[in-house]
């Protein structure tokens, strides 16, 4: 019976990180009618090929985890090159009137 059983095991988690498995729930505590605490809790598990097959690679691109990650533009940069292309409009609106 034990090593069927822990074949079985085996199974179920080849399964679980073969497909999938999804966990989530909301914890709220309210006390006349006020909202006092919320909790939000979203759990995936999978192997590693499988979230990158749906397009969960963070880990990848996170220089904290990854001495291969490329550090991505920060918000200035950003906002500098929205900037830039929001003055170029206006140029060319203006010049168009």
């Amino acid at each position: 019976m034990g090593p069927q059983r822990s074949q079985g095991l085996v199974d179920v988690l080849d399964r679980i990180l073969d497909k999938g498995l999804v966990i989530a729930g909301d914890i709220r505590i309210q006390l006349a009618d006020v909202e006092l605490l919320t909790i939000q809790i979203r759990l995936l598990v999978c192997s590693l090929d499988k979230a990158e097959e749906i397009g969960l690679d963070w880990w990848k691109t996170d220089p904290r985890l990854s001495t291969r990650a490329q550090p991505g533009p920060g918000i200035g940069d950003r906002l500098d090159e929205l900037s830039r292309r929001l003055h170029a409009l206006e140029a060319l609106q203006l010049a168009q009137e």
